[in-house]
């Protein structure tokens, strides 16, 4: 089978300005940050970002490279909305397409299925409709006649999510409590990324968990890239949980934009290698505070 290894940096490199991308993870758990990291390094724009959003929406707002975001959500869970996203919402510098989040997991789904669309009846009745004039509804071709909203296909030119585990051909393994829509994601996608915080030998995913927890299949993934700590300052469990302290700062740092510079700097416009080591300094410094 396949050698699927690669890196970040080659795995940014295939992206192009103008492209759809997904994001998987949820809020501020396991979300692909080193990822978002590598795209803001590499300053590609004028993309439209899929997400159960979370800090990696915000970020790449914050670096001006969104160009439309299409959510049901963009939370940070321990804070409730991410103040980029909330700003360039706010001041109209992105397109926006807000969803049910069901209407959400039919879009990556029909894209998923190769369908132009799946019918359901969330957003009826709500001002869903309204504020995305461009929704269609359809009537059963069946006795009840009923009119449903076409939820469309979601699809994606490149999808990244974390993962716990990883093998070498492109498996991934999820540890904590819960997969969200990772494969959704990646099956949605043309082109289909997976960093991982350790990827380890065929057939060792299975030492620490269930078949069942391996939700992401070879035949859904391009390229795999081990990234420790791939999903900080979002959680990881159970590798790690949120580091509520750096959120804050995130959150913090963005109300005034000299700090936001420097905070940037030092956490967000870095590579992975740059980014541990700050966190290493941040720790060396907390545990010698008075």
């Amino acid at each position: 089978m396949t050698d699927k290894r690669s890196s970040l940096v080659d795995m940014v490199a295939e992206l192009r300005p103008g492209m759809t991308i997904g994001l998987g993870g949820w809020g501020s758990r396991r979300k692909p940050m080193a990822a978002v990291r590598a795209i803001v390094g590499a300053g590609i724009g004028d993309l439209t970002v899929v997400s159960y959003g979370g800090p990696d929406v915000g970020q790449l707002c914050a670096a001006g490279l969104v160009r439309k975001v299409v959510f049901g959500f963009v939370t940070l869970d321990s804070i409730a909305l991410d103040p980029h996203f909330r700003a360039a919402r706010q001041q109209g510098r992105i397109e926006a397409m807000e969803v049910d989040e069901g209407m959400f997991y039919l879009g990556l789904l029909a894209a998923c299925q190769r369908l132009p669309f799946l019918p359901t009846r969330a957003g009826l009745g709500s001002d869903v409709m309204a504020v995305n004039p461009h929704l269609r509804t359809v009537r059963s071709p069946y006795d009840d006649g009923e009119e449903l909203v076409a939820m469309p296909a979601l699809q994606l030119d490149a999808a990244f999510v974390h993962v716990n585990r990883a093998d070498r051909h492109g498996n991934g393994q999820v540890l904590g409590p819960d997969p969200y829509f990772d494969d959704l994601f990646l099956g949605a996608a043309r082109r289909r990324f997976v960093t991982a915080e350790a990827v380890v030998e065929p057939g060792a995913l299975l030492d620490e968990g269930p078949v069942q927890s391996v939700v992401v299949t070879r035949l859904i993934t391009d390229a795999v890239a081990e990234v420790p700590l791939g999903a900080h300052f979002t959680s990881c469990p159970p590798d790690y949980q949120r580091d509520e302290a750096l959120q804050r700062r995130y959150v913090e740092a963005a109300a005034d934009p000299g700090t936001w510079a420097e905070f940037a700097g030092r956490f967000v416009a870095v590579d992975q290698s740059d980014y541990r080591r700050a966190l290493a300094e941040v720790s060396a410094s907390s545990s010698t505070a008075p």
